[in-house]
């Protein structure tokens, strides 16, 4: 609770000098302690009841050498395609690349995993595209539970492929 010390007990020889001195001020105690108590239960409050969201992370293996290669069955390999303008190719293996709307890929992933549960899928993004392209590819890998997935780089063959296959 809160306290006031008035002072006073002055005397009067005092009196005359208290003119000239400045006033004696006020003090005011102030108990802190409910404050306190409040604060260190609002805290214990929202502790208790928060809810902690997992992190949103990706797991990413890189492989431990850059020269090391890893074989992969051709048949299990969808290659995922991304020009620079937001045109989608895709192709198993080493069939031909085929246009495709990209409101199209959700369920061709969904259809091709569950034809192949081993599906690996290789995501190339042309190096002019934004970034938006390759997290909105990963994101329909991820909503069609596709966990396996690569990133490389796009190289001339792969322009060369593409341009052909928007030429049909």
């Amino acid at each position: 609770m809160a306290g006031l010390d008035m002072g006073g007990g002055e005397s009067r020889s005092h009196a005359k000098h208290a003119k000239k001195r400045k006033k004696k001020r006020i003090g005011i105690k102030i108990d802190m302690t409910p404050m306190v108590d409040i604060a260190f239960l609002l805290l214990t409050f929202f502790m208790l009841t928060t809810v902690f969201s997992k992190p949103q992370t990706m797991e990413i293996n890189l492989p431990p050498d850059e020269k090391a290669t890893v074989e992969v069955a051709e048949s299990s390999l969808l290659t995922l395609r991304m020009d620079r303008d937001g045109s989608l190719f895709w192709n198993m293996g080493s069939e031909p690349p085929q246009k495709m709307a990209f409101s199209e890929l959700r369920s061709t992933l969904i259809q091709r995993s569950q034809a192949n549960p081993k599906l690996i899928t290789l995501v190339k993004v042309h190096r002019d595209g934004n970034y938006k392209m390759m997290v909105d590819i990963m994101d329909e890998l991820n909503l069609a539970n596709i966990t396996r997935f690569s990133l490389a780089p796009m190289t001339e063959k792969d322009l060369q492929l593409m341009a052909k296959a928007a030429a049909m």
